[in-house]
């Protein structure tokens, strides 16, 4: 949010909260902030408003009772876990927001098999409109993409069901896979992947099986330059190295979820990645 000409960011409200959880009133924080630089009405607007929105998040947070959820079990303290076919290394995991980087999942065989069956279905990436519940091209993702049908070829299947196995997640609750070209320049600016229950259009799309819980991206190739997975109120990067994924769920439809995430611009060569998507129930 912006107010007057100072901005404040992630790093600000962290830091409010922080002060506010440590005991600290308005008066004093206000007046840190002021030392700091800040205009006094716009430290105290900060103030109020960063703590308004924590009270809407704590309320959010409890309205909704917990639920199985994919990958629910994996943490760090297992370095490698079984996946079927072969075992994928956890590289690293968080808790809030819920991210977990694997190693191994994919063979370099497998991330060209995968390129090349797509390269000749590729056109401009759209995505889901919850207005309409219909898909259009949105100028927020700058790259080329298409989808296989589940299990449509022996490796979309194979891969299908090592992450069902990973995740100990239903198969068939697995949207197909997504494959994406990002050139020099393209991205994916930050957004969430669950369907916003405000928007018209979601009820149409959650027949299909749901709501989303989980996306895991799998980086078919090392491109040259940018193209990081950010999660920017996390102050997270995870670089995109061949055959790794970065799996991440959210328990609700909301941005308490911390789960806002993006595609970096890349800065050189091409970044190719495999997107799964994992629903509440069967997707149709």
């Amino acid at each position: 949010m912006m107010m007057s000409t100072q901005i404040v960011t992630p790093e600000l409200r962290d830091w409010i909260v922080a002060q506010a959880a440590a005991g600290h009133s308005s008066a004093v924080v206000v007046e840190a902030m002021k030392a700091s630089g800040w205009g006094e009405q716009v430290a105290r607007a900060a103030f109020e408003e960063t703590l308004a929105e924590q009270d809407r998040l704590a309320a959010a947070e409890e309205s909704l009772p917990a639920r199985p959820m994919p990958g629910r079990r994996i943490t760090a303290a297992l370095p490698r876990v079984p996946a079927g076919d072969r075992e994928v290394a956890v590289l690293m995991a968080m808790t809030r927001p819920r991210v977990v980087v694997f190693g191994d999942l994919l063979s370099a065989e497998e991330c060209a098999e995968l390129i090349a069956l797509a390269r000749t279905r590729l056109a401009r990436s759209e995505t889901v409109e919850t207005q309409t519940g219909a898909s259009e091209v949105n100028e927020a993702r700058t790259s080329d993409g298409m989808f296989f049908l589940p299990a449509e070829f022996p490796v979309c299947a194979r891969l299908e069901a090592r992450i069902a196995r990973l995740l100990d997640w239903p198969l068939e609750n697995g949207e197909g896979l997504q494959i994406l070209r990002y050139r020099p320049g393209a991205e994916y600016k930050p957004h969430y992947d669950y369907f916003d229950p405000a928007e018209p259009g979601t009820p149409a799309i959650l027949k299909r099986g749901g709501q989303r819980l989980a996306s895991i991206v799998c980086y078919l190739n090392s491109p040259e330059g940018g193209g990081a997975t950010t999660f920017p109120e996390a102050g997270l990067e995870v670089a995109p190295v061949r055959g790794n994924a970065v799996f991440f769920s959210y328990d609700r439809p909301h941005p308490s979820t911390r789960t806002l995430h993006g595609g970096a611009p890349v800065t050189g060569g091409e970044k190719w990645v495999a997107t799964k998507w994992m629903r509440e129930g069967r997707f149709e």
